[in-house]
């Protein structure tokens, strides 16, 4: 090292470098993220090769071995997946009308209650507004539209109405972030030009708001994907709705086998990372 070099206090080198006080307020952001989410998937990823019996990947073909077990892959994404597209499609348009109103603040608010409730609260009461007994199907009975009560819980529709629900206000948000940073200017732009309000959302809109909408897609697949509450509370368990995330509870707390219930978690993880790859890597085009 030269002398010149030398001669300059360490606290310019280093802010020469970024290194500086500002970012030091990053640290505490990394050692959070490391001891809450790095360790525990490391933990797990490890944990996941030690099996009760067998070689180093039995836990893996032990999975893909019983039907009972992956299938609940194809269980989850067909939740998650039309789960997320219905939230995406009902919170575009809406985000579209809200940025216009005056009261965003109030209806954004009102929105937002039911991520507040959680999802245990919102399928207790969906049992009891679409119960047999609730007030959905004594309406429909009494106004004679219906003999019999319509079965909404404890199946498919039950689990994938809760998961609406409680999903669409966090994927609203986010979309009416994203399309609030677009400047009106170019709508306006588009307008005086002579394009309609589908030429421009089209045009100018939705290629600007494409971006932001995968990103949106991908948290609440992410969200759904991880669906447990809903899915024991509203649907069936043991049947229809077994999704992936109860494979990885029976095997923890039921078998004991919190190997076996690792490498679920690392199953898990890796279709969700699959699907937000392809999700992300389709938003190039």
């Amino acid at each position: 090292m030269s002398a010149e070099a030398t001669s300059i206090p360490l606290k310019q080198r280093l802010a020469a470098r970024g290194f500086d006080g500002l970012t030091l307020l990053v640290v505490p952001a990394i050692l959070f993220l490391l001891a809450l989410f790095i360790y525990p998937f490391l933990y797990g990823l490890v944990l996941s090769f030690e099996p009760k019996q067998g070689g180093m990947f039995a836990n893996y073909q032990r999975f893909f071995s019983d039907r009972f077990l992956y299938g609940t892959i194809a269980t989850t994404l067909w939740l998650a997946l039309p789960v997320t597209v219905a939230t995406l499609l009902l919170a575009i348009p809406i985000a579209f009308r809200v940025r216009l109103m005056r009261n965003q603040r109030l209806l954004t608010t009102i929105l937002v209650i039911p991520i507040t409730l959680g999802t245990v609260l919102v399928a207790q009461g969906l049992l009891n507004y679409l119960g047999p007994q609730g007030w959905f199907n004594r309406v429909l009975m009494t106004a004679g539209i219906i003999s019999t009560p319509v079965k909404l819980l404890h199946n498919y529709w039950g689990v994938m109405l809760s998961l609406v629900i409680t999903g669409f206000p966090f994927t609203f948000l986010l979309t009416l972030s994203y399309l609030s940073g677009i400047d009106p200017a170019l709508e306006n732009a588009g307008a005086t030009l002579g394009a309609g309000p589908w030429e421009r959302f089209k045009h100018i809109l939705f290629p600007l708001l494409l971006p932001g909408l995968a990103i949106t897609f991908c948290l609440s697949f992410v969200q759904a994907f991880s669906v447990f509450p809903s899915a024991v509370l509203l649907g069936a368990p043991s049947g229809p709705t077994r999704v992936i995330s109860i494979a990885a509870y029976q095997a923890a707390f039921e078998e004991y086998d919190y190997s076996m219930a690792s490498a679920v978690a690392m199953i898990m993880g890796m279709v969700q990372l699959a699907i937000v790859v392809v999700v992300l890597a389709a938003r190039g085009l």
